[in-house]
């Protein structure tokens, strides 16, 4: 069987979805679909549950995509070590990342990416944190970037960057006249919070407590886009990274205040699993990630430990966890 058919059978499995594979490979849906009915035909078993949706493998698909999970990767792994003797970068990188942090920086820098390698394929998705931990876990894709990274036997993990969190809220909202404000300012606000069981959301939780601040959470989003459209309609007060609002206080729709007298960052990171070869697309990539990440810290302090104007104290000591200074 042709190696480009068991590419296509684990993009559709990986990506969960035949028209997503398809667009992956440069293809038509029904051409997609057509590979994984010959692979069938060929093999005499069902390798799909059609019938459930997103896709389901079946017992004897499962056993089937590991092993062709396992030869495609080598495969692309030959393949790129061959073009790097000519130091060409050709080869696929699949990266999963939470919403804020793909959303913040991914589109710039893949189209970054893309024009330095040409030839390159970044294949990116969104997902909510625990799914980005088991896609990069089963091997479904190469790389993850996460906030908050917690510890694992089975992933490597890789500091990015680290995003300066503010207080958030809509130009209409009394706090939209401050520029700075102390935690003890946001005592009694509404807020409106990340879900409940996110990594961001049990920090946040522990600087107002840690604080004394009585904040009640009106409205709660596992979405950062929903969580900043709900601030926008003057729905309650938030503390988010500040990257993450860029646009929209560029746009005059949100507003943000620095938070006084502590420090409090949100760490990104990249991880992928340590048992897996990573090809020379993806390491590139990482490299590349990494790069930025520091040139965008140095640009945002100036060289002078100052981010965006403003004194940061305490930095080197908060960032590997992303605690405030006040909740320790």
């Amino acid at each position: 069987m042709h190696v480009k058919s068991l590419k296509v059978f684990c993009d559709v499995v990986g990506r969960r979805s035949f028209s997503r594979a398809a667009d992956d490979n440069g293809m038509t849906q029904s051409g997609a679909s057509q590979i994984v009915h010959q692979l069938e035909d060929h093999l005499g078993v069902k390798l799909l549950d059609r019938s459930k949706r997103p896709l389901e493998l079946t017992a004897e698909g499962q056993v089937y995509y590991d092993g062709c999970r396992r030869l495609v990767k080598k495969l692309n792994s030959l393949e790129e070590e061959v073009r790097s003797l000519h130091e060409k970068i050709e080869g696929q990188v699949r990266v999963a990342s939470i919403y804020s942090a793909g959303l913040s920086y991914m589109k710039q820098f893949v189209q970054n990416f893309k024009q330095r390698f040409p030839r390159a394929q970044v294949n990116l998705e969104y997902h909510h944190p625990a799914d980005v931990y088991e896609r990069v876990k089963h091997g479904d894709v190469d790389l993850g970037l996460v906030s908050y990274p917690r510890k694992s036997r089975s992933l490597a993990t890789l500091p990015w960057r680290d995003e300066v969190m503010v207080l958030v809220c809509s130009p209409d909202h009394p706090l939209a006249q401050l520029d700075a404000v102390r935690l003890s300012q946001l005592d009694g606000h509404e807020m409106v919070a990340f879900s409940d069981g996110l990594a961001i959301r049990r920090e946040i939780d522990r600087l107002l407590v840690s604080a004394k601040v009585d904040a009640p959470v009106v409205l709660e989003f596992d979405n950062i886009e929903t969580l900043k459209r709900a601030i926008e309609i003057n729905s309650g007060i938030s503390l988010l990274p500040e990257p993450t609002v860029s646009r929209e206080v560029a746009a005059g729709t949100l507003s943000v205040a620095q938070l006084r007298g502590v420090t409090f960052d949100r760490p990104l990171a990249i991880i992928h699993r340590r048992s897996a070869e990573l090809g020379r697309t993806a390491r590139r990539f990482i490299e590349l990630l990494v790069e930025d990440g520091a040139a965008t810290s140095n640009r945002q302090s100036g060289g002078n430990g100052r981010v965006n104007g403003r004194k940061r104290t305490n930095q080197s000591n908060n960032h590997s966890s992303g605690k405030a200074s006040s909740s320790r």
